[in-house]
């Protein structure tokens, strides 16, 4: 597998970074309707959207985003960490390189095998501090000043908490539940072929084994590593 180029991981950050932006600004200014349907479809771009953003930060973290220039590339994983409520990127780096480093075992911050609810709870526990919820708490009554409370909850505030359960749930959860052979050294399995789907429900990181496999591989080559790969 080819690794990633500068120049294509900073077009993906700086359009992701802007589509987030954009349609956030849009929806904001637009009057909510809970009666039309495209107020459901706009939940559900704007979730996509978020998920993005964590993926960029995602990427940042493993050093594919702008693999020349570290600053600029930790820049940007520290921008889109802070933009998706807040999340301290300096926490996620380390505990996912430990993730990496002891996956599916004790040391591991993010795989806690059991049930669902109370693995997301810990893995939620992981992450969330009282600053964010600050932070979230202070932004919230400081826009509300100029924009629609309800916007705000529906389009800023309720699509990052479905995006963090939709990277939960096909990023974490589904990849890792459950047992694995001692020779998988990823500890890690893949949905399977679909690269549609694959990119709607987490930018290809249902194709997980790929990436533990290659972390080296920004979001979009992980379908290239998935057909070159046997199924998983």
């Amino acid at each position: 597998m080819n690794k990633v180029n500068n120049f294509t991981g900073l077009f993906w950050a700086f359009a992701l970074l802007t589509l987030w932006l954009a349609h956030l600004s849009y929806v904001l200014a637009h009057p909510l309707d809970f009666l039309s349907p495209w107020t459901y479809v706009h939940v559900l771009i704007q979730t996509h959207l978020y998920t993005g953003l964590f993926i960029t930060s995602h990427d940042a973290i493993h050093g594919v985003v702008s693999p020349a220039y570290p600053k600029l590339n930790h820049g940007l994983g520290w921008v889109c960490a802070t933009l998706f409520a807040f999340n301290n990127y300096a926490v996620l780096r380390k505990k996912h390189h430990w993730h990496h480093d002891y996956v599916n075992t004790e040391q591991d911050p993010d795989v806690h095998q059991g049930n669902f609810f109370v693995w997301w709870f810990k893995f939620m526990w992981q992450y969330v501090t009282w600053q964010q919820v600050l932070a979230m708490a202070i932004t919230y009554n400081v826009l509300k000043i100029w924009l629609p409370m309800e916007n705000l909850i529906v389009y800023w505030e309720v699509p990052a908490i479905l995006s963090t359960l939709q990277l939960f749930f096909f990023g974490t959860y589904l990849p890792h539940r459950g047992e694995h052979a001692p020779e998988n050294k990823t500890q890690s399995r893949s949905q399977k072929r679909n690269h549609v789907w694959a990119f709607i429900s987490c930018y290809f990181f249902g194709y997980h084994y790929e990436h533990h496999a290659h972390p080296y591989l920004a979001w979009w080559k992980l379908a290239e590593a998935k057909d070159y790969k046997p199924e998983r």
